[in-house]
């Protein structure tokens, strides 16, 4: 039996159920009261790990929650085909298929053998969790011309060989492998 969790006891990237769906907090305030009688509240930032929503919900510090049955399984992306993406689980080799409903514009940061994690809810899937960084081959980029800085632009258009585009500085030419910030989606250095 998962045990209950206390709504003071939420921090920020607890996990925890909350009518019947599992909830991953993003934020948390407390607020204690100043009068005698008064009840702490406990105001999260809460996101439906189901829907995706966004939801701010205020609590009593006693208000108590399941824990949810959440999973992590370690799996190694291998190719994406007509039946969706296709993760390698490494514990048992099997082929874990995912659509592309969960998987969504994560798809973007998915290259060969990357290690990802695959979370999940009462045995199905509901996201992939990425390390900070991921390497990805620049396709194509527009050459940088002497002078660009002057006019206050030090970045360019980068095309990633996943299909995404972020910005990267002039000196990144294409075929070099980068580093992505999977938080941000931002260029974090070349790799």
């Amino acid at each position: 039996m998962a045990s209950m969790l206390e709504a003071i006891e939420i921090k920020r990237k607890t996990y925890f159920e909350y009518e019947g769906a599992p909830y991953h907090c993003l934020d948390v305030e407390v607020s204690k009261p100043t009068a005698r009688g008064g009840q702490t509240l406990v105001r999260i930032k809460m996101r439906n790990m189901l829907t995706q929503a966004v939801f701010d919900r205020t609590f009593k510090a006693g208000d108590k929650f399941d824990e949810p049955d959440l999973a992590f399984v370690w799996a190694t992306y291998l190719y994406t085909d007509a039946s969706g993406y296709n993760f390698m689980d490494q514990k048992t080799f099997d082929t874990i298929t995912l659509s592309p409903e969960v998987v969504g514009i994560d798809k973007y940061l998915l290259v060969d053998n990357l290690l990802i994690q695959i979370h999940t809810y009462n045995d199905k899937p509901l996201g992939l969790v990425f390390p900070a960084h991921v390497e990805i081959t620049v396709t194509s980029t527009e050459a940088g011309a002497r002078g660009d800085t002057a006019s206050g632009s030090v970045t360019k258009v980068a095309t990633l060989e996943t299909g995404m585009e972020i910005r990267v500085p002039l000196f990144i030419k294409e075929g070099e492998k980068i580093k992505v910030h999977t938080e941000s989606r931002e260029f974090s250095g070349r790799a």
